[in-house]
This record gives structure tokens, sequence and C-alpha cells, in this order.
């Protein structure tokens, strides 16, 4: 089966595409590969992760030339500003307050349930039938947590003997000294790994035993998918002590934990990220452009659009930060610096090597990363573990002995069309490079890869997709001048004509965000419309649905009746208890 990091896509009715071929250099510069299409073996097709295409017509690419300079624009100006406070939901869904960056990495953990094959079973590896159908398509069912259950040989891994969730220890180190929760070994706060049992490299050694290997790509998204153990196995606890017979409690805990799950993607997740009336008009009313029901035969299972995947979805690239806040040692007048993007990649087993810098003097150097065998650590050291306090706003939980002082909290910055630049150097490991000969700098830059992904499957532009909805179009002074984005003075009069007549679908949507004046740094339009849509479409489809089921409500406790937000789960999935939210003080 094709893993993710070869970037490949089985769109229905046009065979599998696959991106990133061998590039070349020449006359000093370097050339991408050509995307390559060919007929899947029925084999593949039964097995494949199925996308769609949504837009009508393809679209017309931007050459190599000026989607580099469009990416170095998009890079080089240190990120865009914080998020604003505006009259956009904010924690507990009240007017006037910014993101908590913890939305930034819970929306890379959805997109990770939501896009591509996220089970890691090996073609011709038996599938029951029932989870190939439920497990392998882009429904919202947390199968990047499950598998294929507990029950089945290519996912038992995952699990403990009595079927939670499996967790790993993390390595106490001395410092800062004197400080126990950093000084001993934490059970339960890092991701399970594979350990020096392990055959192959270092990296082997350090693999997380999780279904979806994305997951520990960076260190925030790793101990949010560690959250979300802890989640399930507290339900399952809960279910097991009001009477649930052992042989129904894991698909009884897995279908609560899914519809909560659910509810709080739509009432308190998108909300933040995309305009209110879109989401409410959605889920109210339905689709009105993606898989339309009357276009759909009833019982067929959910595609992706690649136009979802490969563009609208990669809004979150703009929430990142440079440095975070993140717990009482690296945040800014501890003992150790905040963490910076680099030491996020750092100590995760995807992208990193779980140890610190070569070089103190210079933490943001990840050269080492290239080198499966670099690092002798195989755990998380204890000092790096999350203090969640500082990432959601438990005050909206009105558990104000969890909220930290503002100069101790995090907020996105707002959707635009500005990265910060270390993004513009990703570790290779972000991308299945490791161990492998060095890319050209180019090859590095999130935005550039983002921007050739969709050259590659030659998917449909901004102005396409906002012809094609009906939707009012950005003004051709709005694309390229925005409103505190991307600056484009270094394209010249021809490139600036191309930019707007065949806007990339993903610079598109972020303009949108970026120019909106009603609910500033949100998605409106068509990339708001999509997104809402793929999600509604997505849960629909999901064997577990609160679509499917609308009167569900929530039944775990919340801090209001009927809501169930972020920190409310947190809250469950940590016992109530400030210790285990931020065990390091």
């Amino acid at each position: 089966m094709q893993r993710h990091h070869r970037e490949s896509y089985y769109v229905v009715d046009e065979g599998r595409i696959l991106e990133f071929g061998k590039g070349r250099f020449e006359n000093g510069r370097f050339r991408a590969g050509q995307a390559v299409a060919r007929v899947p073996t029925a084999a593949e097709q039964q097995l494949a992760f199925r996308f769609s295409r949504f837009g009508r017509e393809k679209g017309v690419q931007l050459d190599e030339a000026l989607r580099a300079k469009l990416a170095e624009a998009m890079t080089t100006a240190g990120g865009g500003a914080d998020d604003p406070d505006s009259d956009a939901p904010g924690p507990g869904g009240t007017p006037g307050a910014a993101v908590p960056a913890g939305y930034t990495y819970l929306g890379q953990f959805v997109d990770h349930d939501l896009t591509l094959d996220r089970t890691q079973v090996g073609l011709g590896e038996p599938v029951p039938v029932e989870e190939l159908l439920q497990g392998r398509s882009p429904t919202l069912d947390l199968d990047s947590l499950y598998g294929l259950g507990p029950h089945h040989a290519g996912s038992a891994r995952f699990y403990e003997p009595d079927g939670h969730l499996a967790m790993g220890t993390t390595l106490g180190v001395p410092f800062p000294p004197e400080l126990p929760p950093a000084n001993t070994d934490q059970k339960g706060f890092d991701l399970p790994r594979a350990g020096e049992t392990a055959g192959g490299t270092r990296a082997d050694k350090r693999a997380a035993l999780i279904p979806d290997a994305r997951n520990d790509e960076n260190l925030a998204v790793a101990q949010l998918h560690l959250a979300f153990i802890r989640f399930h196995n507290r339900v399952t606890d809960r279910l097991a002590e009001r009477g649930v017979p052992e042989p129904l409690l894991f698909h009884a805990a897995r279908d609560t934990v899914v519809k909560h799950y659910q509810w709080m993607l739509r009432t308190d997740f998108l909300p933040r990220v995309v305009d209110p009336e879109i989401v409410q008009r959605v889920f109210a009313r339905g689709r009105r452009h993606f898989e339309v029901p009357g276009r759909t035969r009833p019982g067929d299972l959910p595609t992706m659009p690649i136009e979802f995947s490969v563009a609208a979805y990669r809004f979150g690239h703009s929430m990142i930060r440079t440095a975070y806040q993140w717990n009482s040692v690296f945040r800014a007048g501890g003992p150790g610096p905040a963490a910076g993007l680099g030491a996020l990649f750092r100590f995760s087993g995807t992208a990193g090597n779980l140890n610190p810098a070569p070089d103190p003097d210079d933490p943001d150097d990840l050269s080492d990363l290239d080198d499966p065998d670099a690092g002798e650590g195989l755990r998380l050291p204890s000092n790096w573990i999350a203090d969640w306090r500082r990432f959601f706003d438990f005050g909206e939980a009105d558990r104000d002995d969890l909220v930290v002082p503002r100069g101790e909290f995090n907020i996105t910055k707002r959707i635009d069309t500005l990265l910060v630049d270390p993004l513009a150097a990703l570790p290779t490991g972000t991308f299945d490079g490791r161990g492998r000969p060095a890319p050209p700098p180019v090859q590095r830059n999130l935005a550039f890869r983002n921007l050739t992904r969709a050259a590659m499957v030659e998917l449909s532009t901004g102005p396409q997709l906002a012809a094609q909805m009906g939707i009012e179009p950005l003004t051709e002074a709005q694309i390229l001048q925005g409103d505190g984005g991307a600056v484009l003075d270094g394209l010249t009069p021809t490139e600036r004509e191309q930019l707007v007549t065949h806007t990339p679908l993903w610079f598109y949507v972020l303009r949108e965000a970026e120019v909106n004046e009603r609910h500033p740094g949100r998605l409106t339009g068509v990339g708001g419309t999509l997104v809402a849509e793929v999600f509604h479409r997505a849960m629909e489809g999901s064997r577990v649905s609160i679509v499917k089921h609308p009167g569900w409500r929530p039944s775990l406790p919340s801090h209001h009746l009927g809501s169930f937000t972020m920190t409310d789960l947190l809250l469950f999935a940590f016992e109530e208890d400030a210790e285990l939210l931020n065990p390091l003080g």
C-alpha cells in the first residue's frame, strides 16, 4: 500500500496520481519530477483511500519559478500577525477573543484523521470488509487513533491486553536540577515506542506505536494524540464501571469517543477557524456544493476532494508560531528558552530524534535530524511534557485555577498568506527524506511544497472554484495586495497577471481569510464553504455520526449542559487533575 510520504493520490475515475517524482538539476536549478498517472490494480483500488476532484475543470498552473518566488514571499517575513481580537467566537464561543494555539495542532490531528491512509495496512494483508469500508474512507471516525482495533493483527500493537490504548513512559533528565517531575521517568506521558528490541536504525527504535506516524511529526500533535489516548481509556473505564460487558466495551467506548469528538469539532473547532455563519448554514441546512444529497446514492461512502486535502485544509500552516511557552521549563523567563518550532520537530520520533541539539548555542540547527542514527535517547525527555494550560483556555470551563497569566499563554497566528520562516527549511523527516541525499533548499520550503503539490495534480484555481460555486471572487487588488499578508513587490507585471488569473487555491483561500472584514483571519468564501462542507460530509459518512443522528447530545461531563469543547475533553481525559494536565508544575 502506498504510504503517506510517497504523496500519492488515488483519484476516483482518474487512476493513481503520483506526486513529486524524481527531480533533477538542470542549469543549476532543481526541476521537480512530473506527476505520473497509471491505472491501479484491482487490489489497489479495493484498498485505496478514495480521493475525488471537486473542481469541474483542471486549472492552469504557475510555473516553478513563480511558485518559488511566491513561496519566498510567504515565508520571509517571519510570519503573520497574532490572531486578532475580533467578533469571531473565542474561548467558550464568546466574541472578542483570539484562538488558543492548541487549535492549530488539533487541526493537524484532524487532518490525519481525514486524509490519506492512516491504518498503514500493507497491500495483501487481510482486512475485514467492514473495517475496509469504514477504516479506509475520508470520515471523522478517529482511525488515526484506533487503526483497525485491538482484535486485528495489524493494529494489536497499539493496545494493552485489556483493550486500553497503550501509552509510553518519558525519560527522566537532570535539567532543570531539583525538579522531580523532570528528573524522573513519567509513565503515561509519552507515546508508546518500538524500543531497543526493534531492529533497524535508531529512528526505527524511536518510532511511535500509533496507526499514523504523522501524529509524531512534531511534539505538539504527538502530545495531543496522547491526550486522545487518555480520553479513550477514561471513557473505557467509565463504561466498564457502568456495567458494559467486556465483549462490547471497546466498540461502546469508541462510539462514545467519536460522537463527542465530532460534536467538539462542529461546535468548538470549526467556528474558530471558519465564518460561524457558514458553519451554521451547512450543519443546519445541508451541503450545497460537495457530494450534495440527490447527486450521491444513499450509503455511498464519502470521497476526499483533493482541493480540500492539497489546498483548503492547509490553512493551518499559517497559524503556526515560531516559538511557544511550552511548560514551566521551556518558556520566556524559565530555566530553558521558549520552545522554538525546531524544538517541536526535534522532540518527536518521525521528524526528530528526541534528543537535544548537539550544539547548545545553536538549538535551531536541525541538520543532525537528517541522520536516522543520530541521538541516543529513544523516549521523550520528561522536561518536554506539554502544559495544556498554555494551549487551551480552561477559563472557558470555569476553571480559573487552570488559567495561566496572559504572557504565558499561546495564541495562534491569524490565518493569512504568511508562514513563519522556520517553515522555509523543514527537517527531511517530515517528508520521508531522512537518510537520503539532501534535497535542494526550495524542496524544504513548506509553501513551495504546497504550491507544487497543487500544480502536479492540476488543481482548480481559486477563481475557477469561486465561479463554479457562485461565490463573489476576490478582486485583483485583494489578490495582489491582501491585508497585511505576503508582499508581492518582487513579482514582474507578467507574473502578477498570471497570479491574478490563475491564483493557486491554497493562496486564494488564505487571502480570503486575510481580507475577511466581518471575521478577520477566519476562512470564508470558497475556503470556508469547502472546509465546512467536507467536515459535514465526513461526519455524515462515518459509521458513528452526529449528522445522521441529529438528536444526539453529549453525555460526558462538560462545563455547560449540552456542550462539549476541547477543554471539556482534556479535563475528562486528565481526570480534572492539574498535576496531570501540567505535571511539571
